[in-house]
């Protein structure tokens, strides 16, 4: 441990858009030393998300902005391998926001969970059994509070969260139907992921008449995780009492200035339907009980999820961009 150095990835200038590789840098750091109640992270894998982006945005949102100078907010995972705190021991593996860097010292808020599913692999608890799995869980069973039977329309429907979105509404008896961009993407859904339909609005010139046609009997629930023109057609083909969960905004460039469009008001009072952002965070007490469902539905073959591996740390200054670009095939996770 005395040689070892610990590489950082920080930003370096406030991004206008999506964070490109140039807003970030990279720099070398002694290893950290624990105070009392700490642990030694020596991280194994970084995970990559759309949230990022508004984590560095010019206003903040849910959480403080990550400022000029500052190590990258990121959600991470490794093994303990030093502990001043009773409750994490040498070889444990934890999994919470460690950052973009090699090693991370750390206090007990800043973790997630520990990953006790020794028999999956441990990148997945960056994915389907950490926040990406998580979200689609609580999104659709508490938000969207689907019904054996009923239409779910899933936006970004091939990607880390949408996935697991489709998937565990078959399982709970639904009819699924993903958005999704690009002729691979669209036998994703259909061939990997069991969708009953999947429409390429890339290739799509008539989205109402797409959407009218996957579902004619109209839609009961909505997993948006893009909003924009696709939230658009969707709120347009409601059936009564539908929900819609918000997620994620990834159709907008930025959000200033504020986006203009069509607006879901008649839709959801006419149609009586509900619609709810939500953060997984709001669940938190419930993580547990989540991922042993989760695990459970992988363990019996219910539940397929890809990855996309990037190597090494420099991989993650561009890592968002990739992200954004729609060019990964799977989880995003940079390992380490």
């Amino acid at each position: 441990m005395a040689t070892a150095v610990n590489h950082q990835v920080w930003l370096c200038a406030r991004p206008n858009g999506i964070p490109r590789a140039t807003d970030f840098a990279i720099r070398s750091a002694p290893v950290p030393t624990c105070a009392d109640g700490q642990f030694l992270i020596h991280n194994e894998y970084l995970s990559v998300d759309p949230a990022m982006r508004g984590w560095i945005a010019d206003k903040s949102t849910y959480w403080p902005r990550i400022e000029i100078g500052e190590t990258m907010r990121a959600f991470s995972v490794g093994e303990v391998i030093e502990s001043r705190n009773p409750r994490y021991g040498i070889g444990d593996k934890v999994m919470g926001i460690f950052g973009w860097q090699t090693f991370a010292a750390v206090d007990e808020p800043q973790v997630m969970r520990k990953v006790l599913e020794h028999d999956l692999p441990l990148s997945a608890s960056l994915g389907v059994l950490g926040l990406n799995g998580l979200t689609a869980y609580f999104g659709l069973l508490e938000v969207c509070r689907p019904k054996a039977g009923e239409t779910v329309v899933v936006s970004t429907a091939a990607g880390a969260v949408g996935s697991a979105v489709g998937q565990i509404a078959k399982i709970k008896g639904c009819r699924t139907v993903g958005v999704t961009g690009g002729t691979e993407k669209v036998r994703q859904c259909l061939e990997e992921f069991g969708y009953d339909a999947a429409i390429d609005y890339k290739a799509t010139e008539d989205l109402d008449a797409a959407l009218k046609k996957a579902c004619p009997d109209g839609i009961d629930c909505y997993f948006d995780n893009t909003s924009g023109p696709i939230h658009d057609a969707v709120a347009r083909q409601i059936r009564l009492h539908a929900r819609i969960a918000i997620c994620g905004t990834a159709s907008y460039a930025s959000w200033d200035p504020w986006n203009q469009g069509p607006r879901p008001e008649r839709h959801l009072l006419v149609k009586r339907a509900t619609m709810q952002g939500f953060l997984t965070t709001d669940f938190a007490s419930r993580y547990e009980e989540a991922i042993a469902d989760l695990a459970g539905w992988i363990r019996a073959g219910k539940l397929r999820h890809r990855e996309h591996l990037l190597m090494g740390i420099d991989a993650a200054p561009g890592s968002i961009e990739v992200l954004y670009s729609g060019a990964n095939r799977g989880k995003l996770v940079i390992r380490l």
